[in-house]
Parts: structure tokens; C-alpha cells; sequence
């Protein structure tokens, strides 16, 4: 097809601003879903993704206009809005020439909305500002606009005003995507080059590529080459997304869509490798995408000893439709063989919890979720840690740094008071504050990322009453007064409990988290202690007081001693108990220590 002809576009914005309703409507109207079919998220098919109504991964999809008498293909890819899945935005955003930048008409420009709007106009796009939801009774679209100018600094005023929820302006829309956006530079008459920007694992097909052709030609039977793991495949179909996949046969410069070949190792197929032709004039690589930061990280580790492999497997699995996770097997005395994983943030590793749990049926332990951090040894030379087991005693390196995050945060005027004094309270430094209009404020922090991963969203969303929002980026890493906060359950150390805080707070929160325990684990035939230590000092204890039986039970009266007699035997035997005794830890007792930080997502 002509590239004339096609125009690639994204739509972007922050969480619940209305992107795939928008995506629904624009389907709708070209006819590429039926009436019947319709539904509420058609490109979110995933259960998660309906069950949470937010979406996840990055879908594309192919649908046709008419535009003054000529048909035009439009290749649109929906993406997700929460910071979380920045990197499923990046990567969908180089499959494109331009960007809908869409903004809720009533709730304004929000942090996401400027970071994506960042994003897209690095990547060179051209970005058309939609105000979505004007059909709401407090939408105010000429603020928002005067916003959009002060915020992003791209001209608003022709911006379009629509209701993806009645479809109002949506043709428009569609219209505006023809004339503003540009068409594909490529060439059709060069030789082959496809962008991989996504890829999903089909157990009865094998892997599932999905592709932007840059330049050439791909035709079904064609024999192609990956230039990044030098592997050949042929073209079992070819197709684009009509939002089902459709074999085509063929695409062509410009185009977006799949590439089957029963590809049976995940390890086979890389996101942003390049496809060429097997055998044909040598082209240069695209750019491709930069490897995400893992920015937290957990560990899981299998109920039953026996399923590490069906672990291992499910991670493998999970790894290809979603590269932006890392997982390097790891032992712990508590709990056996597992897992670290690596995860953009904390929704980010809630999804993938539950996503190996409901589709691959797996029963798992999660540890508490902790950052990157580095050391700095007497040499001057620096190492990362993933996690508080892998911290040497203080006597071994000089200094402990921690990342701290530029955190961009919008919220209504009369609430900077109440934040600034939250973003203190989570040892916060000021950058600046703008005023975007007479009631919206961006203020700038640099807060340590293990700070906002704890509890600071939970709480800016409280103090907000939800109008406020929050986007983040790593800019540095600190050294500051941090401390290793260790956890013992009858003098035995735990370390999938283990944590890293500072030194002022880890008192608060070693008693926090052996609270929670004592309520957790079961009480024993013997006594059991919890104990919240930093190096040798104890700053927290709790005990769990022992099962007793009714020894005297049968006593009817009588001498005293004879029940006497009875209580110091039984004494004894829980003394030896004490000794010998080993505490049973259930998965509810992590998940609860896990839960004061998972409120924060």
C-alpha cells in the first residue's frame, strides 16, 4: 500500500483520562468491531485489565477512513497511563509518527499526561491535544487548554473538544489524525527492515511478533533474518490487527502488525531486535529501545519445594509478553529456592504476582519489596545491591547510597500545605513549585525512592482526597544514614523479612512489622519471641505466649504442691520445647509485613 496512504498514531495520557474508550468509539465508527461484539474495552483482553479497568499492555490494532473520497489505513496503538508501564508507552511510541494527547476536560493536565506529552515530543511526534469528557457538568476545556500551554508548551488552541463516552467529535478526531499527522518515511523498494516493538506467547502457535515495517516488504514464506540474535525464521502468516489478527499475506513500508513462525524459544525473540531479509543486502539495525530500570524488587519463592521449576517456567513464560521484568534465581534459610525479580514499580510487581498466580496456577511467597541500592567500598569502586541479605556488615564498605526520585506532583492549591509537610515527613527535599492556573499547583521534590514506595502514594492520595497525582523519575543516587533493620523470630534471623531504612525511622518500623507478625503466626506449644533489631541492639520485642494445657484439670481439691508438682513439670517440658522448637511461619504473616508498603500502589 502507498504510504501515502497510512498514518501510525499513539494515543497517551494519564491513568483513566479515557484512552481506550476513545480507542472503543473510534473502532465503532470505522465498523471494525460489529455492533454485537461491541464492548466496554475492546483492546483490553486481558482479565486483569478488565477486572481493574486499566490497561496493562500496549495494543494495536488496524482501522480504515474515509478522508475527502480516499480510504486511509490507520494503525493505532492504545497505551497503558500508570507510571508503572512508562516503558510499554516508549516502546510504543517509536512504532509512530504522531500522538493523540488526551486530557480529562474537568480533572486537567495531571502528572502523567506531562510526562507521556514529554515522551512523545522527544521522539519527535506530532502531538495533537484532545480534551476528552467535555460532556460532564464541571468540565472547564478552556482552562484545561490554558493549562496544557503552561504545562507541556505546545499550542492548545485549536485543541479538540470530544466525549469518547457518547462519541461526540470523534470523526473529527480520526479527520485530524489524516491531516496533521505525517505518513511513514520509509521505502517500500529498500530492502527489508521491521522494528519488533511487542511479542506474546500462543501455546498452540508459538510466539507471536508484533512488527512495524520501516522499510521493504514482508510476504508470507519469505525467509527472515533477527539481526540482534542472528536467527532465521520462516514466515509461517503474516497479518495485522482488525482488532483480531487477520493474515494479510503480506505487509509492507509503514505498516503494523504480526509475524508468525513457530518460534518455540522465548529466548529466541528480543523487543526492539530488527527483521531483515535471510541472505539479502546488508542493512544498519534500528535503534531500537534502551534496557528498562529496575527500580524495586522482590523475591518469590514457590509454597511447595517441588515447583521451583514450574516457576522458573511460568517466568520464562511471562518474560517474552512482558520484557520489562528480570528474575535471577536465588536460596533463603527461611524459605528455600526462588526468585529475585526486578520490577518497574509497585503496581508494576502486583501485576505480575497475579498474573503468574492466575495464569499459571502458581501458589507463591512474595518478600517485601525493596530498591536498588549502591555501595561504596574503601577503594572508591561502587556495587548494587537488590536486596537487604545481599548488605556486607558496616565495617566492609564506607558508605550506603540510595536513589532518590525527581517526583512531579499535581494537586488542587489548597492542599500544598498539607503535601509539603507529607513530603518532609518522607524526608523530601524542595525543587520548585508552579502555579499551572489559579487552582492547580505542580510542586517538585526529590524524595528517596524507597520513601514513595512504602506509603507516599497512599498518603497523597488521602491528603488529596484523590485529586492528586503523582509521576516520578531516578535522577541520582545519596548516601545518607541508613541502616540495616533485621528481623528474628525466637533468636533465628529472617531475611526474606529483612529490610533497609533509615536510622531515625527504623525503630518505628521494626515495631510496625513484628506487630503484624505476632498477630500473623500462630501461637506454639512453647513461647516464641519477635525481635526488630539494627546490628547488635534490640529496639523492638515481642512475645507470643504459649499454648497451655490444663494440667490440673483432674485435680479435685487436695494438697496445693500436688498442682504445684504438675505446673513445674510442665514448665520444664515447654523449656525443652523452647530449645528444639522450630516457629512455623505462614504466607499470611509475610503478605501482611508486605502490606504496609503494597498500600502505596
Amino acid at each position: 500500500m502507498d504510504t501515502q496512504h497510512i498514518r501510525n498514531f499513539s494515543i497517551v495520557a494519564h491513568i483513566d483520562h479515557g484512552k481506550s474508550t476513545l480507542a472503543d468509539r473510534m473502532l465503532e465508527l470505522t465498523g471494525a468491531v460489529e455492533q454485537r461484539d461491541m464492548r466496554d474495552q475492546v483492546l483490553d483482553d486481558m482479565e486483569l485489565e478488565r477486572e481493574r479497568g486499566i490497561t496493562i499492555k500496549a495494543r494495536a490494532v488496524t482501522i480504515w477512513h474515509e478522508y475527502r473520497g480516499e480510504r486511509y489505513q490507520l494503525n493505532l496503538i492504545d497505551t497503558p497511563g500508570h507510571v508503572d508501564f512508562h516503558y510499554e508507552v516508549e516502546k510504543s511510541l517509536q512504532a509512530c509518527e504522531g500522538a493523540l494527547l488526551l486530557v480529562d476536560a474537568a480533572q486537567g493536565v495531571a502528572a502523567q499526561t506531562v510526562a507521556n506529552a514529554y515522551l512523545a515530543i522527544e521522539g519527535d511526534l506530532t502531538v495533537l491535544p484532545v480534551l476528552n469528557k467535555i460532556d460532564l457538568v464541571h468540565a472547564r476545556p478552556d482552562e484545561v487548554a490554558e493549562e496544557i500551554e503552561h504545562s507541556i508548551g505546545i499550542d492548545a488552541t485549536g485543541a479538540m473538544a470530544i466525549s469518547a463516552k457518547t462519541g461526540k467529535g470523534v470523526s473529527e478526531v480520526l479527520d485530524a489524525v489524516i491531516r496533521e499527522i505525517p505518513p511513514p518515511a520509509g521505502d517500500p523498494d529498500a530492502p527489508l527492515r521491521a522494528l519488533i516493538f511487542d511479542a506474546i506467547y500462543d501455546e498452540y502457535r508459538g510466539i507471536i511478533v508484533y512488527l512495524r515495517v520501516v522499510d521493504g516488504r514482508i510476504e508470507r514464506g519469505e525467509r527472515i533474518r533477527m539481526m540482534g540474535t542472528d536467527k532465521t525464521y520462516d514466515a509461517v502468516e503474516v497479518g495485522c490487527f482488525t482488532p483480531k489478527m487477520k493474515s494479510t499475506g503480506a505487509l509492507s513500508a509503514g505498516e503494523v502488525g504480526y509475524f508468525i513462525s513457530n518460534i518455540k524459544r522465548l529466548g529466541d525473540v528480543k523487543v526492539g531486535d530488527t527483521m531483515t531479509h535471510f541472505r539479502g543486502p546488508e542493512v544498519e539495525m534500528l535503534p531500537g529501545y534502551r534496557e528498562p530500570t529496575h527500580m524495586v524488587f522482590a523475591d518469590f519463592y514457590p509454597t511447595a519445594a517441588g515447583d521451583f521449576e514450574g516457576l522458573r517456567e511460568a517466568l520464562e513464560t511471562l518474560s517474552l509478553s512482558d520484557s520489562s521484568f528480570s528474575y535471577e534465581p536465588v536460596t533463603s534459610d527461611a524459605l528455600g529456592f526462588g526468585f529475585r525479580c526486578g520490577f518497574l514499580g509497585l503496581l508494576h510487581m502486583e501485576i505480575v504476582q497475579q498474573r503468574l498466580e492466575r495464569e499459571h496456577d502458581m501458589d507463591m511467597i512474595q518478600t517485601a519489596p525493596t530498591v536498588t541500592y549502591k555501595i561504596r567500598m574503601e577503594d572508591g569502586t561502587e556495587d548494587e545491591i537488590h536486596s537487604p541479605g545481599q548488605l556486607p556488615s558496616p565495617d566492609k564498605y564506607e558508605g550506603l547510597l540510595e536513589p532518590i526520585a525527581r517526583a512531579t506532583l499535581l494537586i488542587p492549591a489548597e492542599y500544598v500545605g498539607a503535601l509539603m509537610q507529607i513530603c518532609a515527613d518522607h524526608r523530601g527535599t524542595y525543587v520548585r513549585q508552579e502555579y499551572l492556573s489559579t487552582t492547580r499547583v505542580q510542586l517538585t521534590y526529590d524524595i528517596p525512592l524507597a520513601e514513595i514506595i512504602y506509603d507516599f502514594y497512599d498518603k497523597l492520595k488521602s491528603s488529596t482526597r484523590g485529586y492528586g497525582t503523582l509521576n516520578y523519575e531516578i535522577v541520582d543516587f545519596r548516601e545518607d544514614d541508613l541502616v540495616k533493620l533485621v528481623i528474628l523470630v525466637n533468636r533465628e534471623e529472617v531475611d526474606a523479612l529483612s529490610s533497609i531504612a533509615h536510622r531515625e525511622q527504623a525503630e518505628q518500623r521494626g515495631r510496625s512489622i513484628i506487630k503484624k507478625l505476632r498477630k500473623e503466626i500462630p501461637r506454639h506449644m512453647f513461647e516464641v519471641s519477635l525481635q526488630a533489631a539494627v546490628g547488635a541492639r534490640i529496639i523492638a520485642r515481642e512475645n507470643i505466649a504459649a499454648l497451655r494445657k490444663d494440667v490440673t484439670a483432674k485435680c479435685y481439691g487436695g494438697d496445693i504442691t500436688r498442682k504445684r508438682k504438675l505446673l513445674e513439670k510442665q514448665k520444664a517440658g515447654k523449656r525443652r520445647m523452647r530449645q528444639i522448637g522450630n516457629v512455623e511461619i505462614p504466607q499470611k504473616a509475610f503478605l501482611s509485613v508486605l502490606g504496609s508498603a503494597a498500600e502505596g500502589k
